[in-house]
């Protein structure tokens, strides 16, 4: 049987996409899988829905209250062994890294450059501005002209309306959201449902 693939949408400002992608490594080792990272802006997928509970002034579950959020991030980390710090205020639209990731992939570099957003964003805490993302060509070593113009091409921005729209047209409601044939998992803690289901495979 041939390797299984799963879709993986992820935000790069969405702690739970950063603790779920420090385990991709292992599950693809461990069941001979394959991810395929989708970088999508999560508020622009739950638009798509029509609401954003994160935008409510009284938040309708105890789950999207930031202070929960927070020390349940923090307890995921030190259960995965992994460094956590709480991110700083974006001054970029966050779609602006979703669009970074995709210029990234024109060099072949996109798994690469949503790993070091994530690092900047949760573990380096950086704040997320024009320096931030000028800076990853050179991290990646990558050509900063050919990132720039990606960065900037109406193409980019159509393939990450695409990826919305697939997410969307899927089921997806929030990242990180993975799919393993038609079947979805969201969130971080269903990864040990993810694995029973390959397990199953």
């Amino acid at each position: 049987m041939p390797p299984s693939t799963i879709d993986f949408y992820l935000g790069l400002g969405s702690r739970y996409s950063y603790l779920a992608a420090t385990r991709i490594d292992r599950i693809e080792a461990r069941h001979d899988c394959r991810f395929v990272w989708k970088p999508i802006a999560s508020g622009a997928l739950m638009a798509r829905r029509g609401h954003n509970p994160f935008h409510d002034t009284q938040p309708t579950s105890g789950q999207y209250k930031w202070s929960y959020r927070e020390q349940d991030a923090r307890d995921w980390a030190a259960h995965y062994g992994v460094p956590f710090r709480e991110p700083k205020a974006f001054r970029k639209d966050p779609a602006v890294m979703a669009l970074a990731c995709l210029a990234a992939d024109r060099q072949g570099a996109l798994v690469a450059c949503c790993r070091l957003i994530h690092r900047m964003v949760f573990v380096d805490a950086m704040v997320i501005d024009d320096a931030a993302i000028a800076s990853i060509p050179g991290a990646l070593g990558l050509d900063a002209g050919r990132f720039r113009k990606a960065l900037g091409d109406p193409a980019t921005a159509a393939q990450h309306e695409a990826l919305l729209d697939e997410a969307h047209r899927r089921g997806a409601f929030g990242v990180p959201t993975f799919f393993l044939g038609d079947r979805m998992f969201w969130g971080n803690d269903r990864l040990v449902l993810l694995e029973a289901a390959l397990d199953a495979r």
